[in-house]
């Protein structure tokens, strides 16, 4: 493992200031400093951006993002074991690097952020793929985001990138690629954390689209999709009775076999459902 800066190896940080992962936070460290390089040059060029991080526990995915260039990196870290350890990379960074002590889940990150905007972050497992929702569902759009490189258990990454057909589509997939273009660019196995997981990790990167892909109300859209996969073996006639009464005569003006199921539906196909079901 070769130096990216100046600062102590990441082991020797933890061990100085007794940062043991904790199962309750969601926490697995990457020590690799290699690693976290990689990770971090998967977002792209991040001279001209602001980089949000979540979860950086000792610093070592915060370190390459600032020695890649970062203009600034807002870190939002719950642990307050990590504080000392964070404010040492801050002191090496003069003003490029933010630590908040909040729970990420109750903070309004964007005001916080100047654009344009990157999301890099080894997500806490317990919170990830409740942040990507949040961050894909805002408001208004375009969100306060351009990118998002997140790191995922290489199962949920896979229901991200999913395509029609296969086991792994649902409801994360429909949700990330109506909105952006999101792939899969590198796989981290369990050995790379500390402590390591019992599972593979991929990291996905998610770029927002200016529109969505298809016109359709989002409210109807998640509630279509959700009643859809929620009896995912059912045909649609079944599955989405609740819906409407003449359920049948809106599938097949969407163009969509009463008989269809949820998995073999694509994207265009549950937008032109949810704006029968609309009228």
């Amino acid at each position: 493992m070769s130096a990216i800066d100046s600062l102590p190896p990441l082991s020797q940080v933890i061990a100085r200031h007794q940062i043991a992962a904790k199962k309750s936070l969601g926490q697995n460290f990457l020590l690799d400093l290699n690693l976290t390089s990689r990770i971090a040059r998967q977002a792209g060029d991040l001279r001209a951006c602001d980089v949000l991080e979540i979860g950086p526990g000792p610093g070592g995915l915060t370190r390459a993002l600032l020695a890649e260039g970062a203009r600034r990196v807002l870190a939002v870290e719950k642990d307050q074991r990590c504080l000392a350890a964070l404010s040492e990379i801050a002191a090496h960074y003069p003003g490029r690097l933010e630590v908040l002590n909040q729970d990420a889940l109750k903070l309004d990150v964007a005001a916080y952020l100047t654009p344009p905007v990157k999301v890099v972050a080894n997500l806490p497992y317990n919170i990830g793929t409740e942040l990507l929702i949040r961050w894909l569902t805002p408001a208004d759009w375009p969100p306060f985001w351009d990118s998002l490189t997140l790191m995922f258990q290489k199962e949920v990454a896979e229901r991200i990138v999913a395509i029609p057909g296969s086991k792994a589509y649902g409801r994360l997939s429909i949700l990330t690629q109506w909105r952006a273009k999101a792939r899969i660019v590198m796989e981290v196995p369990p050995q790379a954390f500390t402590p390591p997981p019992k599972v593979t990790s991929a990291v996905v990167h998610v770029v927002a689209r200016e529109r969505m892909l298809f016109d359709a109300d989002e409210a109807t859209l998640t509630r279509v999709v959700a009643a859809a996969f929620g009896q995912r073996r059912k045909m649609l006639r079944s599955s989405l009775k609740t819906l409407a009464p003449d359920i049948e005569s809106v599938l097949m003006t969407a163009g969509i076999p009463p008989t269809e199921r949820a998995e073999n539906v694509s994207i265009e196909g549950f937008c032109a459902l949810a704006r029968a079901l609309a009228k």
